[in-house]
Formats: C-alpha cells, sequence, structure tokens
C-alpha cells in the first residue's frame, strides 16, 4: 500500500482501534495508550508506536537527514572511527562524539562535514569519535529506529565495574576499546536526539562542574541535572567526569528529533559555543556557526527530582507531555503503571524526555524542578 495512504487514513484506523479495544477492554492500558494518541498532536508514525501498533501495520518515520558516507573515517587516526587533531599551542582535550546510538546520526552527519571540510584546532587537542559504527553500519530509512545498538544500549554500560566484567557484547568491545582514550579527554560534548517530541535540552548528570560547563554553553538552554538511569551508567556519567578530586567535563546534547536538519544545526550551534569558549578554535573559524551566535532562551538548570523506570508493561501516560512543558500543579496525575498513579511531585514540574512507549525497566520520564537562579 503506498505510504500517503496509510497517512491519509490512519486517524480513522486509529479511532476505529480505540472504539474496538475500549468496547471490549474498557479501562485496559491497550484502550488508554489509543485515546492517549487521538488528539496528541503526534506524527501518524509516532502516533502508531504511542498506541503500541505492529510495525508492519504502521506508517513509515520520516527521515530527513541522508546517512553520512562515514568509509572515509572508518580507520581513524588514533583509532577505529576516531580522529584527533593537535594544535601547536597547548590547550584542553576536547572530544566531540556521536552515534552512541546507531540510529542517531545527526552527530555523524555534523562531523562528517567537520572532517571533510578541515576543522582543525588553534589551540590544545581536538578529538571526534564514531562511537558505535557497526550499529550505525545497519541504519535502513525504512525502519530508522532498530539500528539503535547491535547488542546493548552503549549508553549503559560506563561504570566501573561493568566495563571491568567479564560481560561480552559488541558495545562493550567498544566501550572498553574506547576507555583508554576516553581517559586523556578533558571536556566532551555528547551528541544524541530524541524519538519523541521535546525541547532541545543538555543533560550534565550530577557533577557540579558538568552543570555548570551546560550553564556556560546556553545551547540548548534548558540544562538538567540528574542522576543518569537505572539500568546502567551513561558515558557523561563515566568515572573521570564526575569524581569529586577530578577536572575533566561532560555534557550531553540532546538536540531534537532524530532524523532533521534544525537538529544538526543545535549539534553544530553547541560545538561551536563550547570550542569557542575553551579558545580551541579561531575566533573566525568559518566551518562552524559564529562565535557570538544568541542563545533561544537565557539558561536555566532544572534538578529531576524523581526518575520513573516503567515498572510494568501497562505503562501509559495519560497524555503526550512534550518534554520541556511545565505541568504547573503539584500532584497532577501524568501516567499509570499498572494500578500505581504517577503525580507530580510539585509545581512547576518540567517533564524531561518522556518516552510515550516504554518497557518495564526503562526510564519513562524525569521530573524535575526549577533550581533558583543566583543573584
Amino acid at each position: 500500500m503506498p505510504r500517503h495512504t496509510w497517512y491519509a487514513g490512519f486517524g480513522d484506523v486509529r479511532r476505529g482501534l480505540a472504539r474496538g479495544l475500549c468496547r471490549s477492554r474498557r479501562g485496559t492500558t491497550a484502550c488508554r495508550r489509543v485515546r492517549m494518541t487521538e488528539e496528541s498532536g503526534l506524527s501518524p508514525a509516532l502516533a502508531a508506536i504511542a498506541a503500541g501498533l505492529p510495525h508492519a501495520a504502521s506508517p513509515r518515520l520520516d527521515v530527513r537527514l541522508s546517512p553520512p558516507h562515514l568509509k572515509p573515517w572508518r580507520d581513524g587516526n588514533v583509532l577505529p572511527g576516531v580522529w584527533s587533531f593537535g594544535a601547536p599551542v597547548d590547550g584542553p582535550h576536547v572530544a566531540v562524539i556521536g552515534l552512541v546510538h546507531g540510529n542517531e546520526i545527526g552527530g555523524a552527519v555534523a562531523m562528517d562535514r567537520w572532517l571533510r571540510q578541515g576543522l582543525r584546532p588553534a589551540r590544545g587537542r581536538l578529538s571526534l569519535v564514531f562511537a558505535n559504527l557497526t550499529a550505525f553500519e545497519r541504519f535502513d530509512r525504512d525502519d530508522p529506529t532498530a539500528s539503535r545498538f547491535v547488542d546493548e544500549d552503549m549508553n549503559r554500560l560506563w561504570d566501573i565495574d561493568t566495563l571491568e566484567s567479564g560481560r561480552r557484547s559488541c558495545e562493550l568491545r567498544r566501550a572498553r576499546e574506547l576507555r583508554p582514550f576516553l581517559d586523556t579527554v578533558d571536556v566532551l560534548l555528547d551528541l544524541h536526539s530524541m524519538l519523541w517530541p521535546s525541547d532541545p535540552l543538555m543533560l550534565a548528570g550530577q557533577s557540579a562542574r558538568g552543570q555548570a560547563l551546560g550553564l556556560a554553553l546556553g545551547i540548548p538552554p534548558l540544562v538538567v541535572a540528574d542522576q543518569g538511569h537505572e539500568a546502567g551508567a551513561r558515558l557523561i556519567d563515566y568515572a573521570p567526569f564526575i569524581a569529586p578530586a577530578g577536572a575533566a567535563r561532560a555534557v550531553l546534547v540532546e538536540a531534537g528529533s532524530h532524523w532533521e536538519q534544525a537538529t544538526v544545526a543545535t549539534m553544530d550551534a553547541a560545538a561551536s559555543r563550547l570550542l569557542h569558549l575553551l579558545g580551541a578554535i579561531d575566533p573566525a573559524e568559518p566551518i562552524l556557526p559564529p562565535r557570538y551566535l544568541p542563545a533561544d532562551a537565557p539558561p536555566r538548570l532544572v534538578e529531576v527530582t524523581r526518575t520513573v523506570t516503567a515498572r510494568t508493561p501497562g505503562f501509559v501516560f495519560m497524555r503526550p507531555f512534550r518534554g520541556g512543558a511545565v505541568v504547573k500543579q503539584r500532584n497532577t496525575v501524568i501516567a499509570l503503571d499498572g494500578e500505581e498513579e504517577i503525580r507530580t511531585p510539585h509545581d512547576d514540574c518540567v517533564p524531561v524526555m518522556p518516552s510515550l512507549r516504554t518497557m518495564p525497566g526503562h526510564t519513562a520520564v524525569r521530573l524535575a524542578r526549577f533550581v533558583p537562579e543566583r543573584p
């Protein structure tokens, strides 16, 4: 069936499915999921995922980026997929990393262009890292979420016990290969994108150094201090970046929706701001956006007060909350996890990256509050 036929008829399919499910299973998770999507404003493809429709019966996700041709960069000049360039003037070692998730191709699009155009540091060392090329090589425009990883999520492996364990996987082999190199990095910018609707944001973890760096960058302006995921440690949570006695810093930019040009533009802007802030590139560097590109809004820090991990297959949001949108009132029911109500713990609650379709053991949403600005 032609794709446009799916899009034209999906509203009727969804409404028919909702009526059938709710007549036969009123109050069940399936009914709630479909009702949640009916007036959601989600694209037909995202609405189908949120409603739990099978992949074969769902519209295709829009992929508005062309996957870059990375063969020239596969071998690297220090490690496979790792390109590192030193300047004659001493300075920090700055690393920009993309493709931690193989389906999040925006960072690879940006770094491919920087390499082709000859981006080099004026001070210190600049490294560009294509993290999970094996997963990326499986990217398929017809099923673009399937290449997130090969064996396991590469951004849940960065605690020392896991890295030094006897476990084996494609992603762990790569993490172990990268680890000695990452131990030399002073400042790390990890480029990511999102499936579900959300304002761009920056994750800074629990480190005060990371939070200060995020606020100094201000692109994106929403900086999130959080505790990470129950399922495992992210790269920005790796010990050298959070050790109290250390100096290395790391932030993760969630630059926007997967496979959108605007997301790549946000990555360009964030990288430019970082490299200019650290004096790592020439002020007149033409490859990246201007040094004083204005931010969309003043930077604000939010602190996660609760990380909601799905416990049952029946986790469902009451409506499709957008990441970064403020829920004004405390005690608002935002989701159900089986029979448990998930409520906002305080006024002016900020949902961080709500996942409208999540599995048990995975983060469904983080709930945050604004940290008062210092006078």
